[in-house]
């Protein structure tokens, strides 16, 4: 992957595109401890930084293979969210595009292949999600966003 940053005027960086799989399996939700300069140690959906000519099915698939070696189906967009971080040592804006899909095998476990960005994985009851939460999803729970809805 090619990583590029570009800086705008006074030294603040281009908003990033990164897409979130809400992973469904039965009434449970796929979440994983993060390890980052961003939401460390709050639990959150997989997601990953969108490619250039990537579309955001291709990037769902290929960001949920990555952290947890999973194949999914059915991937259809939600909704799409924007953050900025202002708190952070570098402040930066992302904008979310929130996918949903299913396992594309029912028997599929997740592994934990970056143990270095997570703690590892675990299926959650939605109306029961763990703490602490990263606070975009944190936020979208609160204003009443649910991925079982149709």
């Amino acid at each position: 992957m090619v990583e590029q940053t570009l800086n705008m005027p006074n030294g603040i960086v281009a908003p990033r595109v990164v897409v979130v799989v809400c992973l469904l399996k039965g009434k449970k939700v796929l979440l994983g401890r993060r390890r980052s300069s961003i939401g460390d140690s709050k639990f959150s959906l997989p997601s990953g930084h969108l490619e250039f000519g990537e579309s955001f099915e291709e990037c769902a698939a290929r960001e949920l293979k990555e952290e947890t070696d999973l194949d999914i189906k059915n991937i259809e967009l939600l909704t799409v969210t924007n953050h900025v971080f202002l708190e952070e040592a570098k402040p930066c804006q992302y904008v979310a595009i929130v996918t949903r899909a299913v396992l594309a095998d029912e028997d599929q476990e997740p592994q934990n292949m970056e143990p270095n960005m997570c703690d590892g994985w675990d299926w959650y009851e939605w109306d029961n999600l763990p703490k602490p939460l990263f606070w975009p999803l944190e936020k979208a729970v609160q204003a009443g966003f649910n991925p079982f809805r149709p």
